[in-house]
């Protein structure tokens, strides 16, 4: 019984480790990876969701209960725009996120802003509308998990996703 607590603890102790240990992505928008990957630089197939993220990146973050695109955000748009532009032929959804705060009504709510703003970004830096959609997720898929400032920043965010 000892045993089974100790393992259960010692395996929650090592998510939340790793759940903390890297959140240069936040800052920069280069999504999970960082913006560097973990492929080498030939195994990324050009127009895919891996080029997207190692290349441009793929998601930007908003502030606290707003859903305007900061001018440190734009940038990351402008380069999605741009990424957009070589592939033709990519289609992208545009999911919107929330933190945990706040009701799940809410959260989709701000989520579905946050996710439409990103996208009037892209279609004003040239994205064909008709390439784009957007869904909300609100509060119901956490970037990092935890109730921390970190975290939540981490969970504000709008990411691009092709399809």
């Amino acid at each position: 019984m000892n045993t089974k607590l100790l393992g259960a603890l010692a395996a929650a102790a090592l998510l939340t480790a790793c759940a903390s240990e890297d959140t240069s992505g936040a800052a920069t928008g280069a999504g999970a990876t960082g913006g560097t990957g973990m492929m080498g630089a030939g195994s990324v197939r050009p127009g895919s969701q891996e080029d997207l993220v190692a290349n441009v990146g793929d998601r930007v973050f908003f502030a606290l209960d707003s859903s305007s695109v900061g001018g440190d955000q734009r940038p990351t748009l402008e380069r999605q725009a741009a990424w957009l532009a070589q592939y033709p032929q990519v289609q992208a959804t545009v999911e919107g996120h929330a933190d945990e705060r706040g009701t799940r009504e809410y959260n989709l709510a701000l989520g579905q802003r946050r996710a439409n703003a990103a996208r009037d970004v892209l279609v004003a830096s040239g994205v064909s509308s008709a390439r784009l959609s957007t869904i909300s997720y609100g509060k119901d898929r956490p970037a990092a998990l935890g109730s921390s400032e970190d975290a939540w920043a981490q969970n504000r965010r709008a990411v691009t996703v092709v399809r």
